[in-house]
C-alpha cells in the first residue's frame, strides 16, 4: 500500500525484533530493519516472518511479518532513502552506538522532501535521555529541523536466546513510556506506548530499580561463582546486597520525585519476581556484560549513588555493587577485558576512579569510590 506508514528501526537484535518492532508492526507500520550484522540481515531478508513468544502471566505468541531489512554498512544509499520517506525512526543498538547511526539519520533528514511531516525519532535504549544524545549527534551533521526527538523509558526482560532462529522469547510484562511534549498534538500512533509530560521519574524509577537490581544480582552472583540470576537471588548474601541497593535507590526516588514509599516498595517486590522468572532463565555472565557502561557516571550504580551523596544520604550498598562489578572478568566480553586491563595498568588510583566512574575528585561520593577501586588495584 502506497500510504502505509513506515518505521526504520536500527538494531535487529532481540530487543529490536521482540519489543520495538513487535509494537510498531502491531501499530500498522511497515518495519525496515537496519543493522550491520550480515548474517542477521541475511536471515531477515530470506525469512518472511518471525514469532515473538511472550512468557509469564499472560503468555502468548505473535507473528511479525511484512518487514524489510537493509545492511546499514553496505547499503547506506538505500537506508538514506528509507529514512527520507519514513514516518518514524527508532533504535535499539546500545547507547554507545548512537553516535555511529547519527550520520546516516542526518543524511536521511537532508534528503527528506520539504512537504513531508517531521520525522519522529525515539531511541529505545537503557540509558537516561538517550534520544537527546542521539539528537546532539545528528545535529553535528544536519540541523534536523524536520525531525522531532523524544526520550523514552523501556522495560522488558529479554533473556539469552537459543541461536539459529529469528524468533524471540520475551517476558509478557513491558513498559514503553515516551515523553509527549516534543510532539505537541501530533504524537505518532504506537500501540503499547504510555505518553507522559515528565519522563524523568519513569526513567529513574526503572533504571534505578530494574537495572540496578539485575546488575547487582549479576555482579555479586558472578563473584560468588553462581551461574544464573535465579541462583543468585536464591543466595541469602546476594539477595541481601540486592535489597540493600534497592533500599538506597528507593530512598532517592522517594526524596527526589515524591514517589509513595509503599508504592515503590511494591514496584521493587514485583521486579524481584520478574528478574527471577523461571520462564526467562538468564545468566550472571550475560547480565553483567559491558561493565564499563554500567559503571559510568549516570548509570545504574554510580548515578543514584552520586545523587544520594549529594543529598547526604547513604549509598554504601551501591558502592559495594561497584566493587563487585570491578571483579567481573569474562574473556569474550570486550568491556570486561578492558576493565581488567585498566585495573592492572598502573594508572593513578584517583585518575582511574574518575576514568571508570566519571566522578571527579571533589564530589562527595569520590572517596568511597576511590576506596573501592583501590581495593582492586592493590589486590
Amino acid at each position: 500500500m502506497a500510504d502505509r506508514k513506515t518505521a526504520v528501526h536500527f538494531g535487529a537484535g532481540n530487543i529490536g525484533r521482540g519489543f520495538v518492532a513487535q509494537f510498531l508492526h502491531a501499530s500498522g507500520y511497515e518495519v525496515v530493519f537496519a543493522d550491520v550484522n550480515d548474517d542477521l540481515i541475511g536471515s531477515l531478508q530470506s525469512q518472511s516472518s518471525f514469532e515473538v513468544h511472550e512468557v509469564g502471566e499472560d503468555s502468548r505468541t505473535t507473528v511479525v511479518d511484512g518487514y524489510r531489512a537493509i545492511n546499514s554498512r553496505s547499503d547506506e544509499e538505500a537506508l538514506v532513502a528509507e529514512i527520507a520517506a519514513a514516518d518514524i525512526v527508532t533504535t535499539a543498538v546500545g547507547a554507545r552506538i548512537l553516535p555511529f547511526v547519527a550520520p546516516v539519520i542526518a543524511k536521511g533528514l537532508a534528503a527528506r522532501d520539504a512537504d513531508r511531516p517531521a520525522l519522529a525519532v525515539i531511541a529505545c535504549e537503557n540509558a537516561i535521555n538517550a534520544t537527546d544524545s542521539l539528537a546532539a549527534a545528528v545535529r553535528e551533521h544536519d540541523p534536523a529541523d524536520n525531525a522531532v526527538f523524544a526520550n523514552c523509558a523501556i522495560d522488558r526482560i529479554v533473556p539469552e536466546q537459543a541461536g539459529g532462529t529469528l524468533d524471540v522469547t520475551i517476558e509478557s510484562f513491558f513498559e514503553w513510556v515516551v515523553e509527549s511534549t516534543p510532539f505537541g498534538d501530533d504524537r505518532p500512533e504506537i500501540e503499547g506506548v504510555t505518553w507522559v509530560d515528565d519522563l524523568e521519574p519513569f526513567i529513574e524509577r526503572k533504571l534505578f530499580t530494574v537495572n540496578t537490581a539485575h546488575a547487582a544480582a549479576a555482579y555479586h552472583g558472578f563473584r560468588r561463582g553462581l551461574t544464573s540470576i535465579r541462583e543468585a537471588l536464591d543466595d541469602a548474601e546476594v539477595m541481601a546486597e540486592v535489597r540493600g541497593v534497592l533500599a538506597e535507590t528507593k530512598s532517592l526516588l522517594v526524596a527526589k520525585h515524591g514517589l509513595e514509599a509503599d508504592a515503590q516498595q511494591a514496584y521493587i517486590e514485583k521486579n524481584l519476581v520478574r528478574i527471577a522468572n523461571p520462564h526467562l532463565p538468564d545468566t550472571t555472565e550475560r547480565v553483567g556484560r559491558n561493565p564499563l557502561r554500567k559503571l559510568s557516571r549516570h548509570e545504574r550504580f554510580v548515578g543514584p549513588a552520586a545523587q544520594l551523596a549529594e543529598r547526604g544520604m547513604p549509598s554504601e550498598a551501591l558502592v559495594r555493587a561497584v566493587g563487585a562489578a570491578l571483579d567481573f572478568s569474562v574473556a569474550d566480553d570486550v568491556e570486561s577485558v578492558e576493565l581488567q586491563a585498566l585495573l592492572v595498568s598502573g594508572l593513578d588510583v584517583d585518575e582511574l576512579t574518575t576514568t571508570l566512574t566519571g566522578v571527579l575528585a571533589d564530589h562527595p561520593l569520590f572517596p568511597a569510590l576511590r576506596d573501592a577501586v583501590a581495593a582492586k588495584t592493590s589486590a
